[in-house]
């Protein structure tokens, strides 16, 4: 598929309100080829859909998902073909999993397993992180390959059976950094975690209701300048997940003001819930158990402003769902045995545009930079993905302002038996969702059926393509 002006257009969508990298307009969208053509007005094709009173937004992309996922004997519950459709019918049009090599194999081994589980399973494109479990001469012997492979960032953990030491990380963000890649980091303090755990069980204290004091403000706080500290050293970019608290998106906010290249993703379910969903009757707070917690809702407003001051600047889900019954409750009489996890990847645009743009805390521009633009901006995949350009992608959603519901279980495709945001108010929804030039989702039916994604090999990040921010 090739970008030619002066094509007849596939497809035309017209009297949209396109919402661009740094203007809206109303303006029309021609498409050929999966392409994006010509905008401007008065276009002509083949098809032609009508967006009036429709937002015009390039297709979201999800950062952070964990599909398929192995987690011990079990496995994340939404499997590449049922976890994509449910990302396409909410919006998103392109996802970043994960590959988790196993101790004794290749990195290049391990990419090719996880590729072959998405090939010809998922229906919207896809690329992946590469988890890095260790940073001995195996693991470095591979990194370059899986650069030259087009997977740019890598995974690292400060907690968890994977983690790595300090000495270990500063090691391999040296080898990623040679390499010209990125990394990534899931930032808690295991020696908080592991006192603290081992200090609740000897006490009685096992029920899902004391997960979150496990996993305190702290051991983010902690983790989060510590890593960034190591990565300075090394010189290398560093993309900080899922920040739950006000310290860890405070320690983003200083480097950033440093110079250091430092990026912050922050999740739906951090700007809104609270650890209040943990003192839920019964065993049912395992449903909102994952790491790191729900924090308060004063971390929560924190985080949002972060959003709008560009100290975070994306919003993934880190959607790794596992079944309440059957999968959850294998934890039901210690809390440490629960699968972490919670679904989402269905609701994040029109969560984040409900309460992100609905509230005035961020606006249209910035919304569809934290969904979309910046994701595409930092993991290598701009201008293909993340904007609405000549030569880009025909990735695109129409998304309708005026369409309000109430958030139920019943209404989603994840493939889970709870949405945590059950009952939830929204103002606003996606109604189409075009992937390489096809309708595959409509007023919240998957209609692409046998629509096939495509793994997308990716660059380092071009730092000079960031919008300079200017706030709300």
């Amino acid at each position: 598929m090739k970008y030619d002006p002066v094509r007849k257009n596939d497809l035309v969508i017209k009297n949209g309100l396109v919402i661009q990298e740094d203007h809206i307009q109303k303006t029309d969208i021609g498409i050929a080829s999966g392409i994006i053509q010509k905008i401007g007005p008065d276009l002509e094709g083949d098809e032609v859909i009508d967006a009036r009173d429709l937002y015009v937004i390039p297709g979201g992309i999800d950062p952070h998902v964990h599909l398929e996922m192995r987690a011990g004997e079990i496995t994340s519950s939404d499997d590449w073909e049922s976890g994509t459709i449910a990302a396409a019918i909410g919006g998103t049009t392109t996802v970043i999993d994960f590959i988790e090599p196993r101790k004794t194999q290749s990195l290049m081994d391990a990419l090719d397993e996880r590729k072959a589980m998405a090939e010809n399973h998922s229906v919207i494109d896809y690329s992946m992180h590469m988890t890095l479990i260790g940073s001995g001469p195996s693991q470095f012997k591979g990194i370059q390959n899986v650069v030259n492979a087009g997977i740019t960032s890598f995974k690292t953990y400060t907690t968890y059976g994977i983690k790595l030491t300090d000495e270990e990380m500063i090691s391999a963000m040296t080898e990623v950094n040679r390499s010209g890649g990125m990394v990534m980091t899931h930032c808690e303090n295991d020696a908080i975690i592991e006192y603290l755990r081992h200090q609740l069980i000897s006490e009685g204290k096992v029920t899902p209701q004391y997960h979150p004091f496990s996993r305190p403000v702290d051991a983010e706080g902690e983790a989060v300048e510590r890593v960034i500290a190591l990565a300075n050293t090394a010189h290398v970019p560093v993309y900080i997940v899922h920040v739950s608290t006000s310290q860890g998106a405070d320690a983003i906010r200083r480097a950033r003001s440093r110079g250091q290249t430092v990026w912050g993703e922050t999740c739906p379910q951090y700007l809104l819930l609270t650890e209040d969903e943990y003192k839920r009757p019964g065993f049912e707070p395992a449903k909102y158990l994952c790491q790191p917690p729900l924090r308060s809702k004063e971390n929560n407003i924190a985080l949002w402003k972060g959003l709008a001051e560009d100290t975070l600047q994306t919003v993934g889900t880190d959607h790794c769902p596992f079944f309440y019954n059957g999968q959850k409750d294998r934890g039901k009489d210690l809390f440490t045995k629960i699968p972490g996890g919670m679904p989402g990847i269905e609701s994040r645009l029109c969560l984040t545009f409900t309460y992100g743009v609905g509230k005035g805390i961020i606006d249209l521009i910035r919304w569809v930079e934290v969904i979309s633009g910046n994701p595409a901006k930092i993991f290598g995949l701009y201008p293909r993905k993340g904007c609405l350009l000549p030569g880009s992608d025909a990735d695109i959603v129409l998304f309708n302002p005026n369409k309000s519901g109430v958030i139920s279980r019943e209404m989603l495709h994840e493939n889970v038996d709870y949405t945590p945001y059950e009952g939830f108010l929204y103002q606003g929804y996606p109604v189409m969702t075009i992937a390489a030039g096809q309708v595959i989702a409509r007023n919240g039916e998957f209609t692409g059926k046998g629509h096939k994604g495509k793994f997308i090999s990716r660059k380092p990040a071009d730092l000079g393509k960031f919008r300079t921010h200017e706030g709300k």
